[in-house]
């Protein structure tokens, strides 16, 4: 049972409400926006919450136990915060969310009816929908690691140890044309696949600093195309410089041959696959001679 503040309790037996929602997103870079379906600003615990963001909220689906209460926040385009680059940049993606019940009236009594965390935030016809999911969604998580064959870490980062600065594994190159979900590009020089499964990162123009993961790369007559995993965000233009970094498919093989760092390695490739516990001894040696027969 929650216990609302006693201002708040006064205020909902009076049998008159001035009530709204507040939302208090808070990125992973610390920076904290705010947003109200009341049509004036509200401003609380360091926060200012902007109205006339077009920003409303789905029913919230709450239960008892370890299930996750999921909702979703959806709305127009209209706040600066809201931007279409930042949405595709993914600014918001994982983003912790607090959602208040306020007073508008006296903003000292509110009361926190929910927290959790931002999910898939998708955008269609210049509008947005968030998807909130509880803070029991954490307990879904996978903890720890898995024994596998393909290795489990991220290629340059601290456990694999490959420096992706060297110049045989990342090359800049110039935009020739665009597609939904392709860049073709000139000036690569690697080879065909070379960069299948690794990231490119816009260098100059309007989207410099965005990152694409790459689906596949291709080399054909000297120019490469590069089918990435989302759709390439506004502001990328023919001319635009991007940095290209190889791919890693996780394969012992390939840590040793492409990259040199077997020594790193951190999957388990030697470990045996689930044949191995159906297997069984089609003979045996019932003279123990070697199996030698006369």
């Amino acid at each position: 049972m929650r216990t609302l503040p006693p201002g708040l309790q006064a205020h909902l037996d009076s049998g008159t409400t001035t009530l709204c929602h507040c939302w208090r997103v808070t990125l992973k870079s610390g920076e904290q926006i705010g947003f109200t379906d009341h049509d004036r600003n509200l401003g609380f615990e360091g926060c200012v919450f902007e109205a006339d963001a077009g920003f409303s909220a789905s029913q919230l689906d709450s239960s008892l136990g370890l299930s996750v209460d999921n909702m979703e926040a959806e709305g127009a385009l209209r706040s600066d915060h809201l931007s279409v680059a930042r949405i595709e940049a993914g600014d918001f993606d994982h983003a912790k969310i607090d959602i208040w019940r306020v007073n508008w009236q006296d903003v000292n009594q509110r009361v926190l009816q929910r927290s959790g965390h931002l999910g898939e935030v998708t955008r269609a016809d210049g509008a947005f929908k968030a998807e909130i999911r509880g803070l029991a969604h954490v307990l879904n998580q996978q903890k720890g690691r898995i024994f596998q064959h393909g290795c489990d870490a991220e290629l340059g980062d601290a456990r694999c140890g490959v420096a992706l600065s060297q110049p045989a594994f990342a090359a800049q190159a110039s935009i020739v044309t665009l597609e939904d979900s392709a860049i073709i590009v000139s000036g690569l020089g690697f080879a065909d696949g070379w960069a299948t499964r690794g990231q490119l990162t816009v260098v100059t123009g309007l989207a410099a600093g965005h990152t694409l993961h790459i689906k596949q790369h291709r080399v054909t007559g000297g120019q490469a195309r590069i089918d990435v995993w989302e759709l390439v965000p506004t502001g990328v233009a023919p001319g635009d410089m991007v940095l290209v970094q190889a791919g890693c498919d996780k394969q012992f093989s390939t840590c040793q041959t492409k990259f040199n760092n077997a020594l790193n390695f951190r999957g388990c490739p030697h470990m045996p696959g689930t044949d191995f516990v159906a297997a069984f001894a089609t003979s045996f040696d019932t003279n123990n001679d070697g199996g030698k027969r006369t």
